[in-house]
């Protein structure tokens, strides 16, 4: 059964997520994560989505969410709020572009709970009004704890988010570099690689709570982007875990584990082919796509820096006045287009790209916004979300 059967468009959670997942994994494609932090780099990997036919899913971090909410603002929900406004502006516009959307929350850090627990509590509020979470799925990263307390904690968690068929993303074993504040770039190399036996001890805990789970096990990941030869990825141990997990559970799969990939920035076309291969249905892409939309911004005031000096004068006449250059809506929309093409190389080297016709629907036909508006509203089940 083709994908656009089995799972509609707009932001998809519960069994529609576990659906469009085991479809991945079946099928041997992976679904692009791109982080995002502003309306327009949300639209740019949904209109990428939209043009090239593929899922998409939407994630945010703790500081994108901070960014999101506006850097002025320095009171301690602002990152729970932001992540919170951008899922709000997703749900919106998801519908409009015709494909599906998964909106995820990226590395949380046991020092970034209380990020974590605002978003559940959104969660909580918009599924007791709606019927399901804000949010699709969430990622809990306490890789740099024990495995015991790692995999306590998100026992823990689960419990709350299986109430609402929410997916939980995990991770164990250690990704490499820096992103958000947590900087992991002279750790043991050896904690880079996660074993077989520490997969299946995920596995057999959470797998007695509910089903929908993922594991980002390591594999040499290393955040950003380095020169070649400084990253080993061996993207085969995941076939290894895969192997270990089909004989422990007697499955007649070959992969029984839903598998992630982080750090994929800069990976080869045959090292993300071999992790697809193996089981990974999601793979983060941040540090590509900030390149592509300030890329696309450089290149357009390299070609028109004559045209930026000042709001009057430029080569075509001294009195020729250069908002159609300088607006906002010009620029900005050139660093889209970039990170469009950009999320297409992602989406080719998935192989989700075509995996789903967009079902853009008849203009007029769609409300004014993407959910069903309630005595409180959405600003309402924010305040009370947070406690404010």
């Amino acid at each position: 059964m083709s994908l656009p059967d089995i799972v509609p468009p707009g932001v998809v959670t519960g069994d529609n997520l576990l659906a469009l997942l085991t479809h991945a994994k079946d099928n041997g494609y992976a679904i692009p994560a791109f982080n995002c932090t502003s309306s327009s780099t949300a639209n740019a990997a949904m209109e990428a989505a939209r043009k090239f036919n593929s899922p998409v899913m939407i994630q945010v971090s703790n500081g994108g969410g901070a960014f999101y909410a506006g850097k002025g603002i320095k009171d301690p929900n602002n990152c729970a709020a932001g992540a919170v406004a951008l899922a709000m502006h997703v749900r919106t516009m998801a519908p409009y572009y015709g494909i599906p959307v998964v909106l995820h929350s990226d590395h949380c850090a046991k020092k970034l709970l209380p990020w974590f627990d605002g978003m559940i509590a959104a969660d909580e509020e918009y599924f007791k009004q709606y019927g399901e979470p804000l949010y699709s799925s969430h990622m809990l990263d306490l890789s740099e704890e024990p495995d015991e307390d790692n995999i306590a904690i998100c026992a823990q968690y689960f419990e709350r988010l299986v109430k609402m068929k929410i997916w939980l993303e995990m991770e164990i074993g250690i990704t490499g570099g820096e992103e958000d504040g947590v900087n992991n770039e002279d750790v043991d190399p050896e904690k880079l690689y996660t074993s077989p036996e520490q997969v299946y001890a995920v596995y057999e805990r959470l797998s007695k709570i509910g089903n929908m789970f993922s594991i980002a096990a390591a594999f040499g990941n290393v955040h950003g982007v380095y020169k070649p030869g400084n990253v080993t990825l061996q993207p085969e141990r995941l076939g290894k875990h895969q192997a270990y997990a089909k004989e422990k559970l007697g499955s007649d799969s070959d992969k029984p584990i839903f598998l992630v990939m982080h750090g994929g920035s800069g990976s080869t076309d045959d090292e993300i082919k071999t992790a697809v291969e193996n089981g990974v249905v999601k793979m983060n892409i941040d540090t590509d796509t900030q390149w592509a939309y300030w890329n696309g911004l450089r290149e357009f005031e390299k070609d028109k820096h004559d045209y930026l000096q000042g709001q009057i004068g430029n080569p075509t006449g001294a009195d020729k006045p250069n908002k159609k250059f300088y607006d906002p809506r010009v620029w900005v929309r050139k660093a889209e287009e970039a990170m469009i093409e950009r999320c297409a190389t992602s989406m080719e080297k998935l192989l989700c790209k075509g995996k789903y016709e967009a079902k853009v629907p008849e203009p007029g036909s769609l409300p004014l916004y993407g959910f069903k508006p309630k005595a409180t509203g959405p600003v309402g089940m924010v305040k009370d979300a947070l406690g404010l």
